[in-house]
């Protein structure tokens, strides 16, 4: 039985409040601007998102799949496809744009929308990528190009120029892109599913690899096989870089206790539990909780 998002991070649109909520990430290896924690934890968005490479190259992981995009290239993720992008070189450098497909529709009743909804959302289309050498993609790359151009540019007329290029970007994607059915769950991403909603829902406690593997009614060796696989990572990393991002998340929106927050994530040892966050933040605990 497939998940629901919920069993997984929503990342949120830092802009969502606004009435621009349109956000545009820069990514240089591994610090992006605006600042986010950067927890390597799979994730989804309410929104749409397209991915630009300046530099490097970028890797795209989903549940089931993994794809590489490099200098000049381009990608769609879907509205809430868990996904997770890593850069591949410390060089890396990509612009992220992250909005809501109602910018797309118009205006309320638009016929416009149908165009938006043969593809936001579907099953059918997780991600799409845009390499150069492909012709058709070249008007997609060039609408990009001209986003990420934008953001070192900004007019009175910014956001006018930005919803002009994201509908262009748009009519290109219809023109090319044909949905022709729903693609199978694979066999690991049905697994990986099982893993993560086992985490998301025990991460507070103590996790066995013999639990987690039983969850998805698997050997330990299997589920060892389906992290590499899926994800390049073991289920050690991936349950420590949850409960992190989990802690982050109560030290910025809540006053609990340092100590209280290290137990609820499911570390025993405040002392390790600090090491851990400082060795993936740079800040302290308390220091994260300042800042934040």
């Amino acid at each position: 039985m497939k998940n629901t998002q919920m069993d997984y991070i929503n990342s949120v649109n830092l802009n969502a409040g606004s009435d621009f909520p349109y956000l545009v990430l820069d990514v240089w290896g591994d610090q992006s601007y605006p600042r986010n924690p950067g927890f390597q934890v799979m994730h989804w968005h309410e929104d749409l998102q397209f991915i630009y490479v300046l530099e490097g190259e970028i890797e795209i992981k989903t549940l089931d799949t993994s794809t590489r995009i490099k200098k000049d290239g381009g990608v769609f993720i879907n509205k809430n496809v868990i996904h997770l992008v890593n850069n591949t070189t410390s060089s890396c450098h990509y612009n992220s744009f992250i909005f809501p497909d109602y910018f797309l529709k118009f205006y309320f009743g638009s016929p416009a929308a149908a165009f938006v909804e043969r593809i936001a959302g579907k099953d059918e289309l997780p991600i799409c990528c845009f390499p150069e050498e492909i012709d058709w993609c070249k008007p997609i790359l060039s609408a990009l190009s001209s986003l990420a151009d934008l953001e070192n540019r900004k007019t009175e007329f910014y956001t006018y120029e930005v919803l002009c290029l994201l509908s262009t970007l748009w009519l290109e994607v219809c023109r090319n892109i044909q949905l022709t059915g729903k693609t199978a769950d694979t066999i690991i991403g049905v697994r990986m599913q099982k893993f993560l909603q086992y985490i998301s829902e025990h991460y507070g406690e103590d996790i066995s690899l013999d639990r987690l593997a039983d969850s998805a009614n698997v050997s330990k060796s299997e589920c060892l096989r389906c992290f590499k696989s899926s994800m390049q990572t073991t289920p050690y990393k991936y349950l420590t870089e949850y409960r992190l991002s989990k802690a982050a998340e109560l030290l910025k929106n809540s006053d609990e206790p340092i100590g209280t927050i290290s137990s609820s994530v499911g570390f025993r040892q405040i002392s390790h539990f600090g090491k851990c966050f400082k060795e993936k933040t740079g800040f302290s605990p308390r220091d994260y909780r300042k800042r934040r």
